[in-house]
């Protein structure tokens, strides 16, 4: 494999909030005017679901980010991939992204899954050329057959995934955002998408990886980092960090 030094992905001293409601039974019209005038008609306190991360993601590597649910993974992935911007600190991606971020994001539910070949194309900043050029390639790897044409909401779960990482795959980017899509099918055609993963690394595409599994993790990705309550609580190769995690878990059970 080559050898890369470039960054693609940097954050630093990233930070990110949301507000969340505080469930209360409001006692009167009064309170209820009160709170409109003075907190925008409710109570909220805010979740930081990231503290101050930062990280480096090189060009032709593959970075895994593990933790427990609520630790503020998701949250990174969709800021590296534009969805949300931070509240703190500086997000840096350099090239074109192509997310496989959550089931059905990019997708119209109506539209066939040709069409929506097409359209999340264009939300990758593809031509409507460029992608019936790659349309065959892209429905023979996500082995849809005839239902290439039934609207997506037909579609279950795993055909969904499917289709969403051909398409992230066979477009040309330069970095990999994947949340869970190796936990959706069967073995075979988890082998086959960790085979597509590894020959795009070897053209120095690089991978931010999420994920549960992690012999996935440990398969696929060179480094790792461990989130915790939004912070980075431990950080290095990918064997090392999944043992570490693993004792962790077996103690904390």
């Amino acid at each position: 494999m080559r050898t890369f030094s470039a960054p693609v992905v940097e954050f630093r001293d990233v930070s990110h909030r949301f507000k969340v409601p505080v469930e209360g039974r409001i006692a009167s019209i009064k309170e209820w005017a009160i709170r409109r005038l003075t907190k925008g008609g409710g109570v909220y306190h805010e979740f930081v679901a990231l503290d101050g991360v930062s990280f480096e993601l090189i060009e032709g590597r593959a970075l895994g980010v593990i933790g427990q649910n609520g630790a503020g993974k998701s949250t990174l992935l969709r800021i590296a991939g534009g969805i949300l911007q931070p509240a703190g600190g500086v997000a840096v991606v350099v090239g074109r992204v192509a997310p496989v971020i959550e089931l059905g994001i990019g997708f119209e539910q109506e539209l066939t899954g040709r069409e929506n070949i097409v359209f999340n194309g264009a939300l990758l900043g593809r031509s409507m050329r460029e992608m019936n050029e790659m349309m065959d390639e892209i429905v023979a790897f996500a082995e849809l057959g005839e239902f290439i044409d039934r609207p997506i909401r037909t579609y279950s779960t795993g055909m969904v995934a499917r289709l969403a990482f051909s398409v992230a795959t066979t477009v040309e980017a330069q970095v990999l955002l994947l949340d869970e899509v190796l936990s959706v099918g069967d073995e075979r055609f988890q082998r086959k998408c960790t085979e597509r993963i590894e020959k795009h690394r070897k053209r120095g595409v690089s991978v931010l990886f999420v994920s549960h599994n992690l012999d996935a993790v440990t398969e696929l990705c060179d480094e790792v980092i461990w989130l915790e309550h939004g912070r980075i609580r431990a950080a290095g190769p990918a064997a090392a960090m999944i043992e570490e995690y693993r004792t962790w878990a077996h103690h904390a059970s």
